[in-house]
C-alpha cells in the first residue's frame, strides 16, 4: 500500500522544510510513504528547500491556482502508482499527526474520499466570522445540490483512494474543493467527513481568496458550471420553471383585470412581459432536454476515459 502526501506551496520557503519533517514516516497498513510538493509559481526557494528535505517537487512556471496544483498532484499520484493521496496545506494550518487517522476509512474500505471537517465543534478559534459564515453557507448549498449532508466542503485536508483519482475529472484552476465533492457524488463514490484540527494565523491572508466577495463569485461559477454539466435538466429546467411561473402569474393578473374592467389598459405591457417569460421559460426547458441528452454522451465519454486511464496507469 503506497501513500503520497501532497502539499500545494506558494512562497513557503521559511517553513516548508519543517512541515515536511513533521509528516509521518511510518503508518500501520502503509508500506511506502512519499511526499510531493507542487510549487505553484513560487518566487522564492520553496522548490529548492522541498527537494533538500527529500520531497518530490512538481513546479509550475507561473501561479496557476490550487485547482491546477491539485490536478498536477492527481496525475503524479496515478503515474507513481499511489493507492492513497492525502492533500494537506504547507502552511502548518493543519495537524499532520492526523494523517494516519484521516486515511482509516479508506484503509477499511468505507470511503473513496475522506474530507476534513473543521467545524465539528463550531467556529474554530481566530477564524474570521465572515469566512466561517461563507463556508457554512457554501456547505449548505453543496448539500442541497448533492443530496448529501456536508459540514465543510472547502477544507484542503483530504484523502483519496486510487479509484477516486482515476474517476476525477476537474476543470477549475482557481479552486477544486467543492467541484471535487460534486464530481464524486454524481459519480456514486463514497465520501465521509472527518473532524480535523485547524489553526488560523491572525496576520496571514488567504492565498486562495483575496476577498470573500471574489472567492464567493469565482466559487459560484465553478459550482454552477458543474451543476450545468451534471444536472442540466435541473439547471435549465429550474430556471425555465421559474420563468414559466412568472409568466403565468402576469398573464393571470391581466386576465383577472380584464374580466373585472373589460379592458387591458393600462396593463397591456404586463401581457407582453408575461408572454415573453412564457416563451423564454419554454426555450430554457427545451435547452435543458437537449443538454440532458448530451449529458448522457458525456457520461459515456467519461466511462471511456476512465477505462483508458486504467489501461494507462494500471498496466
Amino acid at each position: 500500500m503506497k501513500l503520497i502526501i501532497y502539499m500545494p506551496a506558494l512562497n513557503e520557503e521559511e517553513g516548508i522544510s519543517d512541515v515536511i519533517k513533521s509528516l509521518p514516516k511510518k503508518i500501520e497498513g502503509i508500506d511506502e510513504i512519499k511526499v510531493l510538493v507542487v510549487d505553484d509559481g513560487s518566487t522564492d526557494d520553496t522548490a529548492k528547500k522541498a527537494k533538500q528535505s527529500d520531497a518530490d517537487v512538481v513546479s509550475h512556471n507561473v501561479n496557476k491556482g490550487v485547482g491546477s496544483a491539485f490536478q498536477s498532484a492527481v496525475q503524479y499520484a496515478l503515474e507513481n502508482e499511489a493507492d492513497i493521496l492525502v492533500s494537506i496545506d504547507a502552511d502548518r494550518q493543519f495537524n499532520s499527526e492526523q494523517i494516519p487517522e484521516i486515511i482509516q476509512p479508506i484503509l477499511k474500505d468505507k470511503a473513496d474520499m475522506v474530507t476534513g471537517n473543521r467545524f465539528e465543534d463550531g467556529m474554530p478559534k481566530d477564524m474570521p466570522k465572515s469566512k466561517y459564515w461563507g463556508n457554512t453557507q457554501m456547505s449548505r448549498l453543496i448539500s442541497i445540490i448533492s443530496g448529501q449532508k456536508f459540514r465543510d466542503v472547502s477544507c484542503g485536508f483530504r484523502a483519496y483512494n486510487r479509484e477516486a483519482l482515476l474517476r476525477l475529472n476537474l476543470f477549475g484552476a482557481f479552486t477544486y474543493t467543492q467541484e471535487t465533492i460534486l464530481d464524486m457524488v454524481f459519480k456514486g463514490l463514497r465520501i465521509v467527513e472527518f473532524p480535523v484540527d485547524v489553526i488560523y494565523f491572525k496576520d496571514r491572508k488567504s492565498r486562495v481568496a483575496g476577498s470573500i466577495v471574489k472567492y464567493a463569485f469565482r466559487t459560484s461559477q465553478i459550482i454552477l458550471t458543474t451543476l450545468k454539466d451534471y444536472k442540466p435538466m435541473l439547471f435549465f429546467g429550474g430556471m425555465g420553471g421559474i420563468c414559466l411561473a412568472v409568466g403565468l402569474i402576469l398573464e393571470m393578473f391581466l386576465g383577472v383585470y380584464f374580466l373585472i374592467t373589460g379592458d387591458f389598459s393600462p396593463y397591456k405591457f404586463v401581457g407582453f412581459t408575461g408572454f415573453g417569460f412564457l416563451i423564454f421559460g419554454l426555450l430554457l426547458i427545451i435547452v435543458g432536454l437537449l443538454a440532458d441528452m448530451f449529458n448522457r454522451v458525456r457520461v459515456n465519454q467519461e466511462r471511456i476515459l476512465y477505462e483508458l486511464k486504467r489501461e494507462r496507469y494500471e498496466d
